[in-house]
């Protein structure tokens, strides 16, 4: 071999063995595009940046207890949407006109407040409250009341007095129900 040729050869396996171990570049195009993803991702991450900047950075703070009970947050709370009724048919009320009116008081002391101030005296239903007394009185009679006064006997029954309106005469009345 002569010289010349030597050098040839040595080059030549130079660099072979350079594009074996990747000191050198592949030739072609690919090797200019890393220059421009590399400032792709530059810029992308500089706008990244600038956006955080001007969002802020959100701080949390720990929220400071001031009482030692700790009191559970209300949430939300629906209301419910059953799939069929629990009862197949509402109840009806059993206080009715008939079951509050029990029957008249026809005692002298009741007599005396027929006579003197206008006012029938029955016994009702324990569980009945003025505005149902006057009702009932109001449905079974047609007498229209003033006012009605209850108490409730140690016996555990509750009386009504019930005060007529000034145009109804309280005789008259306890004469048509037949109390007199």
């Amino acid at each position: 071999m002569s010289a010349p040729d030597a050098v040839i050869v040595t080059v030549l396996l130079k660099f072979l063995w350079k594009r074996q171990c990747g000191i050198m570049a592949p030739k072609g195009k690919p090797a200019a595009a890393k220059p421009v993803e590399k400032k792709a991702a530059k810029v992308a991450k500089a706008v990244d940046a600038k956006k955080k900047v001007a969002k802020g950075k959100v701080v949390h703070k720990k929220k400071i207890r001031t009482s030692v009970h700790f009191r559970r947050p209300k949430t939300l709370a629906l209301p419910r949407t059953p799939r069929y009724p629990r009862k197949s048919v509402p109840s009806r009320s059993k206080l009715d006109a008939f079951n509050i009116i029990k029957y008249p008081l026809t005692t002298e002391s009741a007599m005396k407040s027929i006579e003197d101030t206008n006012t029938l005296v029955f016994v009702v239903d324990l569980r009945a409250n003025k505005h149902q007394i006057k009702q009932a009185v109001k449905k079974l009679y047609q007498i229209s009341v003033q006012k009605i006064n209850t108490l409730v006997t140690p016996l555990a029954t509750k009386k009504a007095y019930v005060r007529l309106a000034p145009d109804y005469d309280a005789l008259d009345v306890a004469n048509k129900i037949g109390i007199i």
